[in-house]
């Protein structure tokens, strides 16, 4: 087993952009050097926190997020549904611990959810729960006493991304601002909640941008708990479609400087690895990545099969992380 090294002091809230970027300028080996001797100092770098994502409550949803298949007013081929049965859901949950997921993930594409929503959420967290998985949900913008419900209900993380730079965001949604999305984070820290909290990158960002948006995340008054970071995946019919892929070795840069800067979050390896190859992977694993979603599906968008994910870890000499340090 490798023990992680002693820890880092205590993380820094106070990155300037400039030391951002010279960090994404630094040669490649000086980087990948740097991020997995960070990684090793928290972490042990042969495991990784194993999340499964299910769509509860899909399509349909009102805002105009450019990357997503679930906005209405985009014609994707995704339909709304109501949201599902709780018994549904717990069904997907059990099948997901027997998988070696430690945590199970909820999203609902709402905007915000109505307090009447939360009912069944609720009820769905404390399932989750009793099965002694760790609980994560996603449901668009919260209010300070919504946050406080779900804390009551037992939920240990809740996603809400800042996507992207606060410069480039304009050009990516406009039905909510980025305070809004910095908003709903307060009330979820103030709840006691951990924070998910990342970004896509590939949606016809600069390098500025990616400085940005890891700069935003890094400066938040505590570091996200756990940090996804998505490599677009264009769905036709969105206007994110027509962007360029991020070179691959581009995104691992990403990877490694968030970890860098962030060194005690989960660094989560997300959407986009359904087309990625094993070998990026295993440059985003060595350059800090440690948690992933098992599964076929991430709501609506393909990822890799189980079976694969289980195959990649063997030839890596990977192992998941056991639940006990999987809220690390």
């Amino acid at each position: 087993m490798n023990a992680p090294l002693p820890a880092d002091t205590a993380p820094r809230t106070d990155w300037t952009r400039e030391e951002i970027a010279a960090l994404f300028a630094l040669p490649f080996a000086e980087l990948m050097f740097r991020a997995a001797s960070v990684h090793r100092r928290n972490f042990d770098p042969s495991e990784v926190q194993i999340s499964t994502l299910l769509s509860i409550k899909t399509g349909g949803c009102p805002e105009d997020c450019a990357y997503c298949p679930q906005a209405a007013q985009y014609d994707t081929g995704v339909k709304a549904e109501k949201l599902m049965d709780v018994e549904a859901v717990l069904t997907d949950a059990r099948k997901a611990k027997e998988a070696g997921a430690s945590r199970f993930c909820m999203g609902a594409a709402w905007r915000s959810p109505k307090d009447k929503d939360l009912d069944a959420v609720c009820t769905m967290i404390e399932g989750v729960k009793a099965m002694g998985l760790e609980s994560c949900v996603t449901l668009g913008m919260l209010t300070g006493p919504q946050a406080q419900r779900l804390k009551g209900a037992g939920l240990d993380y809740y996603n809400h991304n800042l996507d992207t730079s606060p410069e480039h965001y304009r050009h990516i949604i406009s039905t909510r601002t980025y305070q809004d999305r910095l908003d709903t984070l307060e009330h979820v820290r103030n709840a006691g909640l951990n924070v998910c909290c990342g970004g896509i990158v590939g949606m016809g960002e600069s390098a500025a941008d990616r400085t940005g948006m890891i700069h935003a995340l890094a400066t938040l008054p505590e570091h996200p708990q756990s940090v996804p970071i998505n490599a677009l995946v264009a769905v036709k019919g969105t206007p994110a479609a027509q962007a360029a892929a991020l070179d691959a070795i581009d995104f691992v840069r990403t990877i490694a400087v968030a970890r860098i800067v962030m060194p005690r979050s989960m660094v989560r390896l997300s959407a986009g690895r359904e087309s990625m190859s094993q070998e990026t992977q295993a440059l985003c694993f060595l350059a800090g990545a440690n948690s992933i979603f098992y599964g076929e599906k991430l709501l609506t968008t393909p990822n890799p099969e189980t079976d694969a994910d289980k195959a990649l870890f063997a030839r890596l000499g990977m192992r998941s992380m056991p639940l006990k340090d999987a809220g690390h």
